[in-house]
């Protein structure tokens, strides 16, 4: 059994405060922006200026989508009992899943805006983000914001009240598994998006059924719909986008790309 850890919060200038999920999370974004430039001059495209230019997109969306998640999909009842600058403060509360349809938004805003395909840099983003997830994940877990059912499991941690399941180890485990999967696929050079598609499968189907472990007997439990979180909608998604990426063909290439060899001379 896993002892419940409880990490010291950091003190900021003018009295605030930071635990280590956002230390972690801090982190877990600048070692992904790492890894992706370092994937992207290696796998291809060969360029990766706008990696390095959409990470403040990424992280600004992805802040305020995780919190507007947080807030409207998963406690709702939140909007009653607080203030309505609640919704602006996007440091009370954040949902994971909210936080990665933020920054998918804001990564295709940006590559938008400088008038980029977002393509060919897919897979490189797929190798910064798994392992720098894993990162702040491993913040989720010292915080211990996603307690699961009671359980004698070896991994169990050793909440107040009994051991229970700890979904942010477990997601951190997966996200670690996939980083060493896409790490050894990126070496046999696939086509182009299928990295990517492997990390929305293998994510999708860890995080579906990890959800199913979530607690319920507790005072501030996610919300559920028809029995699942708003997260495992979302990953449904996912997962047939990752199929698509894994499965679509290859695209056509245009006669005038093809160069014929012109013929030999007669002799």
């Amino acid at each position: 059994m896993i002892p419940y850890l409880e990490l010291p919060q950091l003190s900021l200038p003018f009295g605030q405060k930071v635990d280590i999920f956002g230390v972690l999370s801090t982190i877990g974004v600048g070692v992904g922006a790492m890894i992706a430039a370092r994937a992207a001059r290696k796998y291809g495209p060969g360029d990766d200026e706008p990696l390095r230019g959409v990470v403040t997109w990424a992280v600004m969306f992805g802040l305020y989508g995780g919190h507007f998640m947080h807030v409207f999909a998963y406690h709702p009842e939140l909007l009653k009992a607080s203030d309505p600058w609640l919704v602006v403060r996007f440091w009370e509360g954040l949902s994971s899943m909210g936080g990665v349809l933020g920054a998918l938004l804001g990564i295709f805003i940006y590559f938008r805006r400088i008038k980029t395909p977002v393509g060919p840099y897919l897979d490189a983003l797929a190798l910064g983000t798994a392992p720098g997830w894993a990162i702040a994940r491993l913040g989720c877990f010292f915080v211990h914001d996603h307690p699961g059912v009671k359980t004698d499991f070896f991994l169990a941690v050793n909440f107040p009240g009994g051991p229970r399941h700890d979904l942010g180890l477990y997601d951190m485990i997966a996200l670690l598994v996939l980083t060493a999967v896409l790490d050894v696929a990126a070496r046999f050079r696939p086509r182009q998006g299928r990295l990517m598609g492997i990390l929305a499968m293998g994510y999708s189907l860890s995080r579906f059924f990890l959800d199913f472990l979530r607690a319920s007997d507790m005072s501030f439990v996610d919300r559920r719909y028809l029995g699942l979180t708003p997260a495992q909608y979302i990953v449904v998604g996912l997962f047939a986008v990752g199929v698509w990426l894994v499965t679509r063909p290859a695209p056509e290439v245009q006669r005038s790309e093809i160069v014929v060899p012109p013929e030999p001379a007669p002799v």
